[in-house]
């Protein structure tokens, strides 16, 4: 009876080993993705002023677990945008005068991360030439370059004024940002090893980008956080 479930046990082992050697114990790969971003503020008075187009290009890489589970990494180069409002509060400078105005700042940003995705991915067995995957984990970006379209717009003896510029922000946002991932999609195989994928990942974000605190209101720290979408499109070896 012991030789039996020795045996049993072997051969269990065997048919295991077997099913995972026969997954590449490293998958490297490209990918391209459009997506749709925003930035969402949680300070009082300040407002979401909508999406925008945004992109990302990097290098993917499935790590094998087992014969359906892997773990997913590698870096891209993100390209978020998103507009928000919030009360402000400028000195305007007229030779050796100056006045303060109170009005609404409309920040059109414009913000670049390198991201480095760290999730589990499973996948479907094969059907045909097709797999089917989701991915749940987490990333941590790092803050690359900041700017701002900014509109700051008034009201003078009735009129409304407005005044526009471009500024860097890299000294008023942060240098890491967090996200939780999301994601599925389907694997395209074209030979053995080499598959095409087409995928959606939603990337939300957890931590706080913003630095300093309102100009009008001093009381008021600025947070926000960015939210994307991204079409994810990529070749994997």
């Amino acid at each position: 009876m012991k030789k039996i479930t020795v045996l049993l046990t072997l051969g269990s082992l065997l048919i295991v080993h077997t099913a995972v050697s026969q997954v590449k114990p490293f998958r490297f790969g490209l990918k391209v993705a459009p997506a749709i971003t925003w930035v969402s503020p949680d300070s009082e008075d300040y407002e979401n002023k909508g999406a925008q187009a945004g992109f990302s290009w990097g290098f993917i890489s499935d790590i094998t677990i087992t014969e359906n589970y892997f773990f997913g990494t590698g870096f891209n180069v993100n390209y978020l945008n998103g507009k928000i409002s919030y009360p402000y509060q400028l000195v305007m400078v007229n030779g050796s005068d100056s006045t303060t105005q109170t009005g609404t700042m409309v920040s059109d940003m414009k913000l670049r991360y390198i991201d480095i995705p760290l999730t589990l991915k499973m996948k479907t067995n094969r059907f045909d030439n097709l797999q089917y995957y989701g991915q749940i984990g987490f990333s941590l970006a790092f803050n690359i370059k900041a700017k701002a379209e900014e509109t700051f717009q008034y009201r003078v003896s009735g009129n409304y004024m407005s005044e526009t510029n471009e500024r860097d922000l890299t000294d008023e946002t942060t240098l890491l940002k967090a996200s939780l991932v999301l994601g599925g999609g389907i694997e395209y195989y074209i030979d053995n090893s080499t598959s095409i994928i087409v995928g959606i990942t939603y990337y939300n974000g957890i931590s706080n980008i913003m630095k300093g605190y309102n100009t009008v209101d001093e009381d008021v720290k600025q947070k926000a956080t960015p939210h994307f979408i991204e079409l994810t499109l990529g070749i994997i070896f």
